[in-house]
């Protein structure tokens, strides 16, 4: 599975073709984009603020707040349409898309069978009896809740707004974001800056789980903190794919992938649900951190042989 990753984004990685990265489309100057960014960051958290403590979509069929996503999507098109950004500019084109698109999908695939295996074999040795179990939930912060007996509407509901989920985050967060920051300062600042607002963006979850009372203000911020490092993790790791590839497929559908099996499969034990989800995830989001960083150093490396040898004339 990693050589086979390595193969197909090494196809890509040649500096003349880091169009994502080295064409500077952006006429707005360094405050205008700070303002700009500010200004969506602000708006969005507002409405995801309010559907997440008072609308409560996530207590609905649809088992996500997919007002805010919705709202995402269209503030993004405004601000591209303000920078004078297109779809493809963001890396939404269609440049080797099912390629890229199973690419991120076989990643998701591959750390979290790694992970269930685990999670599943720890139980059995607490003698706990696990199984795995399909039925659609949404995701809470000590396992899953808001349980919805699996159907084919409920399957295609989760589908549908997984599909508006990534398509809002990756497109505001690793496409608009990634590429204003990193066209006025480098792609390292980019990525570590869109990794910690999607981080922050995330923060919301411990709220709520205080607002409802499920934990004490003490455990929200140790939550939150995790939140932050965890949601940051994976959006410096697909940050890092949109610098490899120039699109946003290899992250897109990898997130896909992760909300929707955290939604569908469940490790079910004599004693709960989803125990050591946490540990499930943070497992996963390591491993496919760590294969996606190895692979652009590979390709980093051999993208310097291939230019030291265009110089020497071989």
């Amino acid at each position: 599975m990693v050589r086979w990753l390595d193969r197909v984004l090494y196809c890509e990685f040649v500096p003349k073709k880091w169009g994502f990265i080295m064409e500077n489309q952006i006429t707005k100057s360094k405050k205008e984009i700070i303002r700009i960014i500010t200004i969506l960051i602000l708006v969005t958290t507002i409405v995801k603020y309010i559907e997440f403590l008072f609308i409560r979509t996530d207590q609905t069929i649809i088992a996500d707040n997919v007002i805010t996503k919705i709202f995402c999507i269209i503030a993004t098109l405004v601000a591209m349409k303000i920078c004078g950004l297109k779809l493809a500019d963001i890396g939404l084109k269609y440049k080797n898309t099912f390629k890229y698109i199973g690419c991120g999908l076989g990643l998701g695939i591959f750390t979290f069978a790694i992970s269930y295996g685990l999670e599943v074999a720890l139980l059995a040795g607490m003698g706990k009896a696990p199984h795995l179990s399909m039925y659609i939930t949404n995701f809470g912060l000590s396992g899953a809740t808001s349980e919805v007996s699996l159907s084919a509407l409920a399957v295609l509901i989760c589908v549908i707004v997984n599909i508006i989920n990534v398509l809002a985050e990756e497109g505001m967060f690793r496409g608009f974001i990634l590429k204003v920051v990193t066209e006025r300062w480098g792609f390292k600042t980019g990525n570590y800056l869109q990794a910690f607002l999607f981080g922050i963006w995330h923060i919301v979850m411990c709220v709520l789980g205080v607002y409802d009372g499920q934990m004490s203000v003490g455990q929200a911020v140790i939550f939150a903190i995790g939140y932050v490092v965890l949601a940051g993790i994976l959006a410096i790791e697909w940050g890092t794919c949109v610098s490899m590839t120039g699109v946003l497929w290899v992250g897109l559908s990898e997130h896909f992938f992760n909300n929707f099996i955290g939604n569908f499969l469940h490790v079910v034990s004599s004693t709960g649900t989803d125990e050591f989800q946490i540990i499930r995830i943070v497992l996963s989001n390591f491993l496919s951190l760590g294969i996606v960083l190895w692979i652009n150093k590979r390709n980093q490396k051999k993208a310097g042989l291939a230019v030291g040898a265009e110089v020497r004339g071989e």
